[in-house]
């Protein structure tokens, strides 16, 4: 898939449309959004107002930072569409939402989240896997949150449903690491 990115890089964040119950999510989400902005990244995200998007968002923009949002238009009321990004794309579908985050974006990042956000790994995942694409994907461990999902797909490696290659698409990281990452 052909990138449509600016010249200043863009991350792509899939992230929680909650705030979940560990704070340090919340904290990680205000610390990615300042550090996108503070190093001259665009932030690319799913235009909601609510949970670790809301966060996120309004962390990047207090800090100065650019914001692409999307937002399929089903989900305009239930993730508060955030209209005051610096772009604010609608979708008619959340295929559509995925496609044109990813298109426009450089890196991808996960912050904690729930089944939308594991969807959307997945699908940038698959892609990787299948030779679609080669953008880093990066899973943020916050507080451990992504070990069981580690630890699933070892075990689809070990019961022998993909290759060992699949654990090479993407990369376990701190918060610390991303953000001197992203001063790359």
């Amino acid at each position: 898939m052909p990138s449509q990115t600016p010249a200043r890089p863009s991350l792509c964040v899939f992230c929680g449309a909650k705030m979940g119950v560990n704070p340090a999510h919340a904290e990680a989400a205000r610390r990615l959004g300042q550090a996108i902005a503070a190093q001259g990244w665009r932030l690319v995200y799913g235009a909601g107002d609510v949970g670790l998007m809301g966060e996120v968002a309004r962390a990047t923009q207090g800090a100065g930072g650019a914001t692409f949002g999307v937002i399929p238009v089903h989900l305009m009321q239930m993730e508060v569409g955030k209209r005051d990004l610096s772009t604010f794309v609608v979708t008619e579908t959340m295929h559509e939402r995925k496609k044109v985050m990813f298109m426009n974006a450089d890196v991808i990042a996960m912050l904690p989240g729930g089944a939308g956000s594991l969807d959307e790994f997945f699908e940038v995942l698959t892609w990787a896997q299948i030779g679609l694409h080669q953008k880093p994907i990066w899973l943020i461990d916050v507080a451990g949150y992504w070990h069981p999902l580690v630890a699933l797909i070892d075990h689809v490696i070990a019961q022998g449903f993909a290759a060992p290659s699949l654990r090479d698409l993407f990369q376990v990281l701190t918060l610390e690491e991303v953000c001197a990452r992203l001063e790359k």
